[in-house]
């Protein structure tokens, strides 16, 4: 066997710095001979250790790489200082670190993409939550007023002029729905807000809900758990109260539906 064989299998090894003392020595040895096939060999092997840091992989250098290099280094620093460090072992060395570093790079990205998923994954969250609630709303609002239990209400034209009447529908079971088409919409930062007003002498009037009419001038607030039943309760009525409602009428009624 040549000796140029013998060497066949070290040149990535040698360029790495991850020959043990004897071979190292040899394969020096070997290359102050002279010899042009391990001499371009080993010029090749180096040049592709300095691009290792644009090829550098997502996953970690193995164990048993890194533990030879750091072998090497740790030698390499017990050894009689010599005029300055073979360019082959410093490439290894950076190559490691490079690796180390975009490896780290991936993992904060990683951590960022988890992070944007799981804000989406919120905001699907609360969306369909906010569809079913519709949904469910607008299946019992169908119920109410289709039930022929559901009690009628008549909330006759207001005094104001333009405004016209609305009806409300109380099922014992399911709740209220206040209905009207063409209705005005209150001042900006207004709203209309429901009242039941209790048959028992001395009672305050209880909120039951509010709601500004849509943008078409319809209508319809529900109002799935009233706090009194239709036969505490001898009226409704609407009034006009500052955005997000009051605890008690602020203004006149503009709606008044008698029980009956």
């Amino acid at each position: 066997m040549s000796d140029c064989e013998q060497f066949r299998e070290l040149y990535e090894s040698a360029a790495l710095g991850a020959l043990n003392d004897a071979e190292r020595a040899a394969f020096d040895a070997h290359l102050a001979t002279g010899c042009p096939t391990c001499t371009s060999a080993m010029e090749e092997a180096r040049l592709l250790v300095s691009r290792l840091a644009y090829l550098a992989p997502e996953a970690e250098p193995s164990s048993m790489l890194k533990g030879r290099l750091m072998r090497t280094v740790r030698a390499e620093a017990r050894a009689p200082k010599r005029s300055a460090a073979p360019f082959w072992l410093w490439a290894g060395v950076a190559a490691l670190l490079l690796i180390s570093i975009y490896s780290g790079w991936q993992v904060q990205r990683l951590r960022r993409e988890l992070s944007d998923l799981q804000a989406q994954s919120a905001a699907i969250a609360e969306q369909r939550a906010k569809l079913e609630k519709e949904r469910a709303d607008a299946e019992r609002t169908a119920l109410i007023l289709a039930d022929p239990l559901s009690i009628q209400v008549a909330m006759p034209q207001p005094a104001e002029k333009g405004a016209p009447p609305m009806r409300a529908y109380w099922h014992s079971r399911l709740g209220i729905v206040v209905a009207g088409v063409r209705i005005p919409a209150p001042a900006a930062n207004r709203t209309l807000e429901l009242w039941l007003l209790p048959k028992a002498p001395g009672r305050k009037p209880i909120p039951a809900g509010f709601v500004r009419p849509q943008e078409d001038g319809t209508f319809v607030l529900l109002v799935a758990s009233p706090a009194a039943a239709p036969g505490e309760t001898k009226a409704l009525a609407i009034t006009d109260e500052p955005e997000g409602g009051s605890a008690q009428p602020t203004t006149t009624p503009r709606w008044v539906g008698a029980i009956g």
